[in-house]
């Protein structure tokens, strides 16, 4: 159906500004399905994946299922790469660079911090096509923040736009980074380089929040090892329109479709961006 004029309408009016469809399709996907499970959550409903930190629950997969229907219901002919459809049928993600719309959606991001019953954790959907995120909704039903980006149109916070701003001069850099579990030897090592001084790396929680902390200048930069789109599609769009930048070890922008050189980093702003770049290409 692309090229159907309702679908292109409803790509215009999205990019105009009216998300209000789409928000309020992650608030009920999270209100009917996940946060009636925050904290009650029984031992047979937490699955491990491929290791104890890398979680499902019931929650991820109803949600997921839920936004699935809701969100091709508003726009016919597109498709859904969800990280539980990926996990059941790897060839789900192939969807990214085709040419349908597509709904790149983490249910839970976060889900390990869900299962601990912090709440550090929020939904994430990007809307995306031919390779470019278009829109973004970064939603932490527990702390109740809504976060969109629309490409060229800025970044807004439960309603009022955000700024990164740029670190202090001089002032120590805070970088969230990849967990040591999800890093390869090589990874690893580059990830080595941001503990130098002037720089104050730690271990990242929800991804989704880390990029909501850089986009409204809480935190300087996330440098992470893994290219999963739900991870990074909403969040490094925005960063973007909050005033932030990205760039793989290579210098290029983050590619949501895969082949990137590894870590990247996205920060407050582009000379932020280059310095956390370089100082993982240092090893």
């Amino acid at each position: 159906m692309i090229g159907d004029i309702d679908t292109i309408d409803f790509l215009e009016h999205v990019l105009a500004g009216g998300t209000t469809e789409v928000e309020e399709a992650v608030r009920k996907a999270a209100a009917t399905e996940i946060m009636p499970r925050f904290r009650q959550l029984d031992a047979d409903e937490i699955v491990e994946k491929n290791g104890p930190h890398d979680l499902v629950t019931v929650a991820d997969r109803a949600a997921e299922a839920h936004l699935t229907a809701s969100l091709t219901a508003l726009l016919p002919g597109s498709v859904v790469v969800g990280e539980e459809a990926v996990h059941a049928d790897p060839t789900v993600y192939e969807a990214l660079k085709g040419d349908a719309p597509v709904w790149i959606v983490d249910p839970v991001d976060g889900t390990r911090q869900f299962v601990h019953g912090d709440p550090g954790f929020c939904t994430l959907v990007a809307l995306a096509r031919r390779g470019e995120v278009l829109a973004s909704w970064t939603y932490a039903p527990a702390r109740d923040e809504l976060a969109v980006a629309v490409r060229g149109r800025g970044a807004t916070l439960n309603g009022a736009a955000i700024r990164s701003g740029v670190p202090a001069p001089g002032a120590v850099l805070e970088v969230a980074t990849s967990h040591p579990d999800y890093t390869t030897p090589d990874q690893k090592r580059a990830l080595l380089g941001l503990r130098t001084e002037g720089v104050a790396p730690r271990p990242c929680g929800s991804a989704g929040l880390e990029y909501l902390s850089v986009a409204r200048g809480e935190l300087d930069a996330v440098a992470f090892s893994w290219e999963y789109a739900w991870d990074h599609a909403a969040g490094l769009l925005l960063v973007a329109e909050a005033g932030g930048a990205d760039l793989t070890l290579t210098g290029e922008r983050f590619r949501i479709t895969g082949g990137n050189t590894l870590p990247f980093a996205a920060a407050r702003d582009a000379a932020t961006a280059e310095r956390i770049r370089s100082l993982l290409g240092a090893r």
